[in-house]
């Protein structure tokens, strides 16, 4: 019986395993080769006692990161064989990680199956949908399939399908950003950052992250500005969009009016003000300003003063016991009222009433005399008139050695110690107090002039008195061994002059000019006020010509802002060039044709072409340019030969080929080369600012017309001069202190009205009020002047005064007020030629009044500094005390590069009339010189070597 149950279990259970193995060897089994049909292996096995497998992992849906296979696992209870099926084939059993354990809670075999999938995998797999795994587990009663997992390849492609846009919303409006992100799998979640910090809507109740990635502000606040970006990310990388700006802007808003001020005049029709401003709230952020006036006007009615008039005077009164009577008068005729002055003279009067019968000490009352009083009276008349003598003696004795002690030392006597009076120098006509354009100056307009700007004009042709004292210059330099001497210099004039010593060559020599030091400006072909005046469209080139030699000199076109200096020994002995320099007054070719350069000067032609130097010159330009190297790119050009404009440098650049030194309003640049010149600039950014310079002509015109005139030019003096050449034949008047105005190339135009016209004296043209440049107009003027011109008519020919304000501002940008108050009467317009002031002909001067420094100083400046010392006091050290410390590598190429320095210092200190900046450099390498080791001799004897 035993022997059966052992027999019986034995048989039970080898006929399980025999099943198995049957199905595992079978062609059927997912053994097989890879590729095998799925339709071969059964759902089930036969049923035998047990359960079905349960699984306790499924495979879940996974990504493959660029080439990184992935596992799915598969784990059941109780399974006896776990095969992984994709796609619907077998995967095959060697490429299975399996392990089994017997589970010790339950008692159950548990199974674990892993497979690895590549990426050529999934891209092999070409079906209709996603790459696809499940688990196939048996036990003894059948099998158990698990969910199906897909496999992806993980991607997040780089360019948004949406960036988010800037926008300028008003305060408390709703801001809406949009963003869609890139294509990816999984897909992208979407994160905000404002100024690189993330935005969230869990603590900030305005703000909406919807899930449509959208940023939703409802009401825009102030601290809502900046920058925003959205962030994309999935489990393969991050992306970010464009940054989207957002500016939150408030418009400005009016103030509660003012107070009416006090009537302005003390009698009669005047004016009362009162005023508002834009603060209510300020304009913020680009926000637009208050529209409307910011003033208001009305008539007034002042009481006028009444001065005090008398009354008549009353009847005398009885007579007195002191034999006198009175009347009296009141001041009520009229009173004084509103201000006015009281009554002069006494309100009461006082004579004798007795006929000479009433006595005083037997005497007629008329007829007592008081005697002390009248021996009083003689004392101090004698008094005085003694007083009186003396006075005038020692006046005249005072006045005769004053006058002595002037003929014994000279009135030209000048302190020896003073500074400048070391030095020759020649002086620049300076503009006279006022200015003379204004219609309502005391002197005659004169269009050459013009107060807004200090540049050199002209040279001062007079008989100048300077004392030449060098030891004032060198004292602070202990070893510069320098004779003292004192001596009154007078500038040569036209009487007195310099030979040239040059060989005769006719192509050097200026034609129709007498050798000498002082070279007149040609007359212009044709006079701006002539009756066939040149084109406005074409003006003719502005030309100064002079003749220089070895000694050197100066060359400058009046009121332009440019020069030119030859420093002594630039030109070899015993020649002389006649050396020119031309300033173009026609539209400028220097501007490249894509638009991104702008003109900042005039173009300057110096000469002539084969000019032989043995240093470079120095030339000034005037610019209009807000020097500032992180919003321009400056850079200097040259007109080659094929007329074509090539650059020669940037400002910033280190080159030996020229230098460039940048001032706030002017250029100066050492060159080598003749030729022409000009300086372009190319705005990085937005905040780059072109210097205007506005002002506002007028001029009656017929039928009770008046004509004002806006115009809008580059900031500098040549500029300008093409404005003054325009109005002088239009006979216009400058009625307001030209202003300069700060203009971004922020691609914003520029606006001019006219305001406050008064509507019941003047009548202005409809759609005239506000007129507009377009921003390529003015940011790409080539140093043309632009204008517009309002028209006003009168109502009434009784109207004699014009006043109004003329705004010009950049939108979103700076504003200039020009007050206009002017007389419009006819007045008689005067021809006035181009150059109205003799002393303003001469626009060349050669030899040593063409230069600050004298020729001693400059050469003994050089020979000290031109030698190399160890410890750097030679020429490097005089460029850093004058402020010269970039670029030195082109002063190291020069022969003497101290000479070099110092022309570069005469040219940017031209207009000074002091040598402040140079006895301050000199004072301090001498104190660094008696500071050093080792110098132990005292200061009253000089050192043997400097430094």
């Amino acid at each position: 019986m035993g022997r059966r149950r052992a027999v019986g279990r034995f048989s039970k259970e080898h006929y399980f395993c025999l099943v198995v193995f049957v199905l595992v060897l079978s062609d059927t089994a997912p053994a097989t080769a890879k590729g095998t049909s799925s339709d071969a292996l059964p759902d089930s096995l036969p049923s035998v006692p047990g359960t079905l497998p349960h699984f306790l992992q499924e495979p879940v849906d996974a990504y493959i990161i660029k080439s990184n296979p992935i596992k799915l696992r598969c784990r059941a209870a109780p399974a006896l064989q776990i095969f992984f099926k994709c796609n619907g084939e077998w995967v095959h059993q060697n490429q299975h990680m399996s392990q089994e354990y017997l589970d010790e809670e339950t008692g159950l075999r548990v199974r674990e199956v892993m497979i690895n999938v590549s990426r050529q995998q999934v891209e092999d797999f070409h079906g209709p949908e996603d790459y696809w795994c499940l688990c196939v587990a048996w036990s003894h009663l059948g099998t158990s399939k698990s969910r199906k997992a897909t496999v992806r390849i993980a991607y997040l492609r780089k360019n948004f399908e949406q960036d988010p846009q800037g926008k300028e919303v008003p305060i408390k409006g709703m801001i809406v950003l949009h963003c869609r992100p890139p294509e990816g799998v999984p897909v992208a979640e979407v994160e905000w950052l404002k100024n690189e910090e993330a935005v969230s809507s869990l603590s900030d109740d305005n703000i909406d992250t919807r899930a449509d990635h959208n940023l939703i502000i409802n009401e825009a606040r102030l601290s809502d500005s900046g920058n925003y970006t959205c962030l994309a990310s999935n489990i393969v990388a991050k992306r970010r969009s464009a940054t989207a700006t957002v500016v939150v802007f408030v418009n400005g808003g009016w103030s509660l009016w003012t107070e009416w001020s006090p009537c302005n005049v003390r009698c009669g029709r005047g004016v009362q003000k009162r005023s508002r401003t834009c603060t209510n709230p300020a304009p913020l952020n680009g926000g637009s300003f208050c529209e409307g006036m910011s003033m208001q006007k009305i008539t007034c009615n002042a009481l006028c003063p009444v001065d005090g008039g008398w009354e008549e005077w009353s009847e005398w009164t009885v007579c007195g016991s002191g034999c006198e009577r009175e009347r009296r008068r009141a001041c009520t005729a009229p009173a004084p009222k509103h201000g006015g002055r009281e009554c002069e003279g006494a309100q009461q009067d006082t004579e004798n009433c007795t006929g000479e019968l009433c006595t005083h000490n037997r005497k007629l009352l008329h007829d007592v005399k008081p005697q002390s009083i009248e021996g009083n009276n003689e004392v101090a008349l004698y008094s005085g008139l003694a007083a009186g003598v003396i006075a005038v003696a020692v006046l005249v004795v005072a006045v005769m050695l004053y006058r002595k002690n002037r003929s014994e030392y000279g009135v030209d006597v000048i302190d020896s110690s003073t500074l400048t009076g070391g030095f020759q120098s020649f002086n620049f006509k300076t503009t006279r107090q006022g200015n003379p354009l204004l219609i309502n100056s005391s002197m005659p307009p004169d269009l050459t002039v013009g107060r807004a700007y200090s540049s050199p004009i002209c040279f001062q042709d007079s008989m100048d008195k300077e004392l030449m004292s060098e030891s004032s210059l060198f004292d602070p330099l202990p070893d510069l061994k320098v004779k003292v001497q004192t001596s009154f210099m007078v500038s040569l004039g036209m009487a007195d002059r310099a030979e040239f010593h040059a060989k005769e060559h006719p192509e050097t020599l200026p034609r129709g000019l007498r050798h000498g030091d002082y070279v007149i400006a040609e007359s212009r072909e044709k006079s701006l006020l002539s009756p066939d005046p040149v084109d406005k469209h074409s003006r003719a080139p502005l030309k100064t010509v002079g003749v220089f030699g070895h000694t050197g000199g100066r060359l400058v076109a009046p009121n332009t802002g440019v020069s030119l200096l030859v420093p002594h020994g630039a030109i070899s002995e015993d020649t002389t060039w006649e050396m020119y320099m031309i300033i173009n007054q026609d539209k400028s070719s220097a501007q490249s044709d894509e638009g991104y350069e702008v003109l900042l000067s005039p173009e300057v032609t110096y000469g002539p072409p084969g000019l032989d130097l043995s240093c470079p010159v120095a030339m000034t330009i005037a610019h209009c340019a807000e020097v500032d190297t992180e919003n321009w790119n400056i850079r200097l050009k040259r007109l080659t030969q094929e007329k074509k404009w090539e650059e020669v440098m940037s400002v910033e650049d280190e080159t030996t080929s020229c230098y460039c030194l940048m001032d706030s309003h002017s250029c100066h640049l050492l060159l080598d080369r003749p030729g022409c010149y000009a300086l372009v600039g190319e705005p990085l950014t937005e905040q780059a600012v072109k210097r205007l310079k506005l002002a506002v002509f007028g001029s009656v015109g017929a039928n009770m017309d008046y004509s004002l005139r806006v115009y809008c030019v580059d900031d500098t003096p040549n500029a300008f001069q093409g404005v003054v050449a325009l109005e002088k034949g239009k006979g216009g008047q400058l009625l307001e202190e030209q202003k300069t105005l700060l203009f971004k190339g922020n691609t914003f135009s520029l606006q001019v009205s006219i305001q406050d016209v008064p509507q019941f004296l003047w009548n202005i043209k409809p759609f005239t009020t506000c007129q507009e440049f377009s921003f390529s107009q003015v940011w790409c003027s080539k140093q043309q002047p632009l204008h517009c011109a309002f028209s006003l008519e009168r109502y009434s020919p009784t109207t004699t005064q014009l006043s109004c304000k003329i705004s010009v501002r950049q939108v979103k940008g700076h504003e200039q007020i020009l007050q206009v108050y002017t007389s419009v009467m006819e007045r008689e317009k005067e021809a006035v030629p181009f150059f109205t002031q003799a002393d303003c002909t001469v626009t060349s001067l050669s030899g040593p009044k063409a230069f600050k420094i004298p020729l001693s100083i400059r050469q003994r400046i050089c020979a000290t500094f031109d030698t190399a010392n160890a410890k750097g006091k030679d020429w490097r050290l005089l460029a850093q005390k004058l402020r010269i410390e970039r670029n030195l590598s082109y002063f190291a190429k020069q022969r003497s590069p101290s000479a070099v320095i110092l022309s570069l210092w005469e040219a940017q200190h031209q207009d000074g009339g002091d040598l402040d900046s140079l006895a301050s450099a000199l004072e301090e390498i001498g104190k660094v010189q008696s500071k050093s080791p080792g110098n132990s001799k005292s200061s009253d004897e000089p050192g043997p070597d400097f430094p």
